[in-house]
């Protein structure tokens, strides 16, 4: 068999990239550092990591594939490196790109795919090409002349009878109004002997009965009209579906396929199909494909030893946003998460580290209280203090901890709303359960105004402007947030430009809706402003801290009914 192993077995050197000049035995991690790990990767593999990107930065990924490649729209790509020690004790790296990099799998300088080659193109072509027939069946279904004709002549239909129930119903709501004066007038009506008023009021109710049949005369046309005309359209969406149902089947028949030509091997020398790792689930579309998997089961088949992984982004953002250029990112779960801790079995793996809150600006009990009154208490909370506190001894400290402590007599104190851990800004706190209700009713109906200030890491087109994508949260890679047209919630942001400074741009950012990580996500996602938050160590580059600032809140006093107003600058 002609796998990936045998084909680069005596290009081992070729492949490793040394670190020049030799990082000391202090600079090697004791441990392989968890390549899940959210804080950014090892200093070693970072270093390697600059190596490659000022690669890139030359123009040229490899040979005939110039990085102008990445940045078309939606081309920016992922890319990896794992710092590696030889048998003989030098240290250098192996790179990789996720999946196809200018429509090929394999590129000078960048190690191999997981998959076996030879199986892998001898069902490959025959299985697309099945896939396509299929595809453009169903494609040549969807636009037939035949198809659009039946649908336009249905969507008449409907209007028409919608348009005669609407005109039939008004006269029967104008007869009906007719009758009810005239049984008014009847029973007013005193030179009408009672067996006259009986015959009139007989007759009355014969008229309303007359509407009724006539209503039903209508539905029954109108639905014996329906099977006689509907049936032909619904034979052709049949078909339709017909085809894609079978599109699907033999897609996932053909991807269990491609699944079997790829073998694995970890740090054990053990080796398992691919689709066993994900057992009893199926893997997903792209699995073994990313660039960690790739050079992890590399480095082993090669006898080289990992020491760190690195992986970041490279070239124009994915059409879901959440990538900038140059920023690393932690393994994702949905592909890797079954994958990399069997790869990794015989190596000491670290712990992966979860974003923690910095060390707190302030002294520890004191909050910079911008107005209290005894109702209600506004305050300014630094960056890197929680707003609530979460799970363990080590987050307990947050703005509502500290509340608890200076009024511990009150009734609350509850928070109203939150800020993120590294924002900075005007928070609002209720002394009592009725103060926290209504607070609560006017931020639910959008009758707070609130102002965030930011300065954001790239230049922005325009001066001012709407923002409108809707937002969920990333299921394969909480706490991320990304747009989803389909199934976000509505999300809206105003933003104004306030000052452009070298490639920073100072935006005033009005949220009209709450969003989790709103403002973070409209800012740096390519439909947004296209440019991150300074700091943004979730949509961006991390720094020393986010540079958001909740700058002005204002809200109607539950107490007294005034509208209240409070402004802080941002300390940046």
């Amino acid at each position: 068999m002609r796998g990936p192993v045998s084909c680069y077995r005596r290009g081992v050197r070729p492949w490793v990239t040394p670190l020049e000049p030799p990082p000391s035995p202090e600079e090697l991690p004791p441990a392989f550092p968890s390549p899940f790990d959210a804080r950014g990767p090892h200093a070693l593999a970072e270093r390697a990591a600059r190596v490659l990107q000022a690669e890139l930065r030359t123009g040229t990924v490899a040979p005939g594939v110039p990085t102008a490649l990445l940045e078309a729209p939606e081309g920016g790509k992922m890319f990896g490196v794992l710092a590696v020690q030889t048998p003989e004790g030098r240290i250098g790296f192996l790179r990789a790109f996720s999946g196809m990099l200018a429509g090929r799998w394999e590129h000078e300088g960048f190690v191999p795919p997981l998959f076996d080659r030879q199986a892998r193109e001898a069902l490959e072509p025959a299985g697309e090409a099945t896939v396509k027939a299929l595809h453009s069946r169903a494609e040549a279904l969807r636009t037939a002349p035949e198809r659009a004709q039946l649908q336009a002549a249905q969507e008449a239909r409907q209007h028409r009878h919608a348009r005669e129930r609407a005109e039939l119903k008004a006269r029967h709501e104008a007869r009906r109004h007719q009758r009810h004066a005239r049984r008014q007038a009847l029973t007013a009506a005193s030179a009408l002997s009672e067996e006259e008023r009986r015959q009139a009021l007989h007759a009355l109710d014969q008229e309303s009965r007359g509407d009724k049949a006539e209503r039903r005369k209508q539905e029954a046309a109108q639905e014996q009209e329906q099977r006689t005309e509907a049936p032909a359209l619904a034979r052709l969406e049949r078909r339709l579906g017909a085809l894609e149902r079978l599109r699907r089947i033999v897609c996932r028949a053909l991807m269990k396929r491609i699944h079997g030509t790829y073998a694995l091997r970890n740090a054990r020398g053990t080796h398992r199909p691919l689709r066993d790792v994900f057992a009893p689930g199926e893997p997903p579309s792209g699995a073994a494909d990313c660039a960690a998997p790739k050079l992890l089961a590399f480095a082993f088949a090669q006898g080289l030893r990992p020491l760190a992984l690195a992986e970041f982004w490279w070239g124009a953002p994915p059409a879901t946003g959440g990538r900038v250029s140059g920023a690393f990112y932690g393994a994702c779960r949905e592909k890797c998460g079954p994958l990399l801790p069997f790869l990794l079995e015989g190596l000491t793996v670290s712990a992966p580290r979860a974003f923690s809150p910095p060390v707190a600006p302030g002294p520890a009990g004191e909050l910079a209280i911008v107005f209290e009154d005894a109702w209600l208490v506004v305050l300014d909370k630094p960056w890197g203090l929680l707003s609530v506190p979460g799970k363990g001894e080590a987050l307990r400290d947050s703005v509502l901890t500290r509340l608890r402590a200076r009024y511990p007599h009150a009734a609350g104190p509850l928070l109203v709303h939150r800020l993120d851990l590294d924002t900075s800004g005007l928070l609002v706190a209720a002394l009592d359960s009725r103060t926290h209700a209504a607070l609560q009713r006017q931020f639910l109906h959008r009758e707070v105004d609130k102002r965030y200030v930011a300065w954001l890491d790239g230049p922005v087109r325009g001066q001012e402007g709407t923002i409108a994508l809707p937002l969920r949260v990333d299921l394969h890679d909480r706490p991320r947030q990304i747009h989803d047209p389909v199934h976000g919630k509505p999300a809206l942001t105003h933003w104004r430009v306030l000052e452009r400074r070298g490639a920073r741009t100072r935006v005033a950012l009005t949220p009209h809706t709450g969003r989790t990580h709103q403002l973070r996500v409209h800012a740096a996602h390519p439909l947004g402003l296209g440019a991150p938050i300074v700091g943004d160590r979730l949509y961006g580059r991390e720094e020393v801290r986010l540079l958001l600032h909740a700058e002005a809140l204002a809200f109607r006093h539950p107490a007294t009914g005034q509208r209240v107003s409070f402004e802080r600058p941002a300390p940046f």
